[in-house]
């Protein structure tokens, strides 16, 4: 009669897969969190998690923010930044920590109304950014979501 080979316990294993998922992401250079690219909530929840200092509570309520705007959001961890869409219309808004403020990046920036105050490279990009003692104008903000959450968003 063959021998089973020895398998440790279910129980066993649910505790080394606890621990692998409680290991906190490293940081990147400048301070951004490296999260794996993975769609939904809960990698943009990690690298909110895992966003250093008073950057986790920026990143905390600008999703709430964006999610409250936009009550069917798409979300997903890119490039290790937080994407944000709406599904069959594309990306709309990216989140990137950097060590001394929060970029907020909107891809067609240049079409809101006013158009965000950050230029880019790309020629629709916009830009906020969010330092450690800027206030932040919520209205203005969920203003730029909404109209941003309604254009031709990112195919990435």
């Amino acid at each position: 009669m063959a021998r089973k080979a020895s398998r440790k316990p279910a129980k066993a294993e649910s505790k080394v897969a606890a621990k692998r998922g409680a290991a906190k992401p490293s940081l990147l250079a400048g301070g951004n969190p490296q999260i794996a690219k993975a769609e939904g909530n809960a990698p943009v929840q990690a690298y909110i998690a895992a966003m250093p200092g008073w950057k986790s509570e920026v990143g905390q309520r600008l999703d709430a923010l964006i999610e409250r705007t936009v009550p069917s959001v798409r979300k997903a961890v890119k490039w290790n930044s937080p994407l944000y869409g709406v599904e069959d219309r594309g990306w709309f808004l990216g989140v990137h920590c950097f060590a001394k403020y929060v970029k907020v990046a909107f891809f067609r920036g240049t079409s809101l109304r006013p158009v965000p105050p950050g230029k880019s490279r790309s020629k629709d990009t916009r830009y906020v950014d969010i330092h450690e003692d800027d206030g932040l104008d919520e209205a203005q903000f969920v203003a730029w979501v909404k109209q941003a959450s309604q254009l031709p968003g990112e195919r990435m």
